[in-house]
């Protein structure tokens, strides 16, 4: 099978792409991601497949499996990726879809939902052309991966076990590659009380959970090292600006290359205490991906994938990763994943987030290259 015979056109990709992004679906609002779920469960029935809906939980939004039709019951192929964005609704008005030469712009383009959408139009181009493949192919789209899969952990890693391989749509890297490991990932809750006072009238009877919230991050952030890193990313706190503060709230993350590491930086967050006998400081552990390292399954998988790529006239090099993905997690089972499939392009995560027009079919081309052959 010649993946590059496979009439793929970026144009009517776009367009078939477009309605994707244009259906905004921030993690939080359940009800956005699930109208997304209902827009790709569309999508991969009419492209064949056999659609479950699993019902969100812990406030999330549901996910989809959907599988295709196959001769063989054996282990196969999970594609895997997460419908769910970082924008909030009415982000389509600072960051509207359009196309600007080689770059295509919109929420969630670049992480994941381009991505997503090539790996069906890989699978439509497949069965237009008759091409079975070896084995089995499921897709499963998930809903919470934004904040680290709190609600959907126990369905990834339930359905990676029942298949051979996981491929995963991810934005591909800067330099065109693949990820074969990503990097630990821990998440934290914080809290900071103190006293409240009128701050006009008596100011020095209180204590602001805000002043401590601010000692808490510079303590936090400076533990920083090479091997393990620390930032705060979202603060909660005040409510009237003449009222001291009693309450504060937070979130930090923490990422190492390395278990050992992150499970040091762990203890050192779970260690920190008040900067004073008159104010709390209080710090919860939250989700936390495991380190996936780079294991001969995982390699063979991109082996594979880079001879396929080769033919096409393209590279893929490899690399362990930051920003961590769902692939932590069946990487981490010893499952043959590979990560980083998706669309090139940049700035995720802001209101520049763009893909590269040309990688849709360069980066489709491969991914039904991978479902028709691997076996």
């Amino acid at each position: 099978m010649d993946p590059a015979a496979l009439p793929f056109d970026a144009d009517a990709m776009l367009e078939g792409l477009r309605p994707w992004v244009e259906c905004e679906s921030p993690t939080f609002d359940a009800a956005a991601v699930n109208r997304m779920m209902d827009l790709a469960s569309r999508d991969l029935l009419l492209a064949g497949a056999r659609i479950e809906r699993i019902p969100g939980r812990m406030g999330f939004g549901d996910c989809v499996r959907a599988s295709f039709p196959h001769p063989s019951t054996a282990p196969g192929i999970l594609v895997m990726g997460h419908l769910d964005t970082v924008h909030p609704l009415g982000t389509l008005t600072p960051l509207p879809w359009r196309r600007e030469g080689a770059r295509a712009y919109g929420p969630g383009i670049y992480d994941m939902k381009g991505g997503n959408y090539l790996c069906l139009e890989a699978i439509r181009q497949l069965a237009r052309a008759g091409i079975a493949t070896r084995l089995p192919v499921t897709v499963l789209f998930t809903s919470d991966e934004e904040v680290g899969s709190p609600s959907t952990r126990d369905v990834i890693e339930a359905e990676a076990a029942r298949h051979k391989y996981v491929l995963i749509p991810e934005p591909g890297r800067p330099d065109g590659g693949v990820v074969t490991g990503r990097y630990a990932i821990a998440r934290f809750n914080l809290e900071a009380t103190g006293r409240p006072s009128h701050a006009g009238a008596r100011l020095a009877d209180g204590r602001s959970a805000i002043r401590e919230f601010a000692r808490q991050i510079v303590r936090i952030e400076d533990m920083t090292t090479e091997d393990c890193t620390f930032s705060v990313g979202v603060i909660h706190g005040g409510q009237w600006v003449n009222c001291v503060t009693t309450t504060c709230t937070g979130e930090a993350l923490s990422m190492a290359k390395r278990q050992e590491d992150l499970d040091r930086g762990v203890a050192a967050m779970l260690a920190l205490s008040p900067t004073s006998n008159d104010v709390q400081f209080k710090v919860t552990r939250g989700v936390t991906r495991p380190v996936w390292e780079p294991d001969a399954k995982g390699m063979a998988l991109w082996s594979h994938a880079q001879a396929i790529a080769k033919g096409l006239g393209f590279d893929i090099p490899h690399q362990s990763s930051g920003g961590g993905s769902d692939g932590n997690f069946t990487g981490a089972m010893g499952i043959a994943t590979l990560d980083g499939l998706g669309v090139q392009g940049g700035g995720g995560h802001t209101l520049e987030e763009h893909i590269l027009v040309d990688s849709l079919v360069r980066r489709g081309r491969l991914m039904a290259g991978l479902l028709a052959t691997l076996d």
